[in-house]
């Protein structure tokens, strides 16, 4: 019985979110068509941006290089320093985090072309 509950609660809380912001959206766009706002304000900032499939594709090759970076230079510290186990979580979410950086950068370059 309890280990039901846990899922229930996750899935609620999900669904409470989503349902706040949509009807908080919904509510605050239907305030601004009664005050004659033109439409054109729902889609700012949805002209000049790179498609979704870019980013994510960017982001996920930057960040599968930096995993593989980060075991080749773990081993490479294991192999030649006196650093055992440490070496490896603390060089993978370097490199993998300097990835993320990088295709962070990378993606504001890229809205802006």
């Amino acid at each position: 019985m309890e280990g039901i509950l846990i899922p229930i609660s996750l899935f609620l809380s999900v669904f409470g979110i989503f349902y706040l912001y949509l009807s908080t959206r919904n509510k605050e766009r239907l305030a601004l068509i009664e005050k004659g706002v033109d439409a054109s304000v729902f889609m700012r900032g949805r002209q000049r941006t790179a498609p979704i499939w870019k980013v994510i594709i960017l982001n996920l090759a930057l960040l599968l290089m930096g995993i593989g970076v980060g075991v080749f230079l773990a081993t490479i510290l294991d192999h030649y320093t006196i650093l055992d186990d440490a070496a490896y979580p603390a060089s993978i979410f370097l490199t993998a985090g300097v990835g993320l950086f990088v295709g962070f950068k990378l993606t504001k370059n890229l809205d802006k072309d």
